[in-house]
């Protein structure tokens, strides 16, 4: 399991490198990038094939926020596609009517704050501007291992999502 998280914590990190080289491509490709004043993620209309698209705009860290529906309640997270699945925060979890008890702790976690443990939960529902995934696997992690939620790959990958001139699309 330790191998498994710091392949993870290796494949974020070339992420963000990988994001920054393009970035740099782009914009001496003669594709300036500009960069978003605020964060956004506005559904397109549907297209013809009745898929959805939401396109998210990188914020002032750059970084992409988005605010989605989990099990029909409002929540902020950061897409992260280091993160292996949806990572929550306690007080985030407990609006959900989730408590895990310590003994539910059973996942041993690497990030750049160390170690530590989280307890694996299922949200039945998590809808981001129109695309929804069903029965997605997250983990709770303590509020002090984790500045905000984590919208990871057990979400990104049940839908079709790419990096485009500085932005994130998803689509469904």
């Amino acid at each position: 399991m330790r191998a498994i998280l710091i392949v993870v914590c290796l494949v974020a990190a070339a992420g963000v490198a990988a994001t920054r080289y393009l970035e740099d491509f782009a914009g001496k490709a003669g594709n300036p990038i500009a960069p978003a004043a605020k964060t956004s993620a506005a559904p397109h209309a549907e297209n013809w094939a009745g898929s959805r698209t939401v396109t998210l705009q990188r914020d002032g860290r750059g970084h992409f926020q988005v605010d989605a529906r989990v099990d029909g309640r409002r929540m902020s997270f950061m897409v992260d596609t280091g993160a292996s699945s949806i990572a929550l925060r306690v007080s985030e979890a407990a609006r959900l009517g989730i408590h895990p008890k310590p003994s539910d702790y059973t996942i041993r976690t690497q990030t750049a704050n160390g170690t530590g443990r989280a307890a694996p939960v299922q949200l039945h529902r998590v809808e981001v501007n129109g695309i929804t995934v069903r029965d997605v696997q997250a983990v709770v992690v303590p509020d002090e291992a984790l500045g905000e939620n984590l919208l990871g790959m057990s979400f990104l990958s049940r839908v079709k999502w790419s990096y485009d001139r500085g932005r994130l699309v998803l689509e469904q």
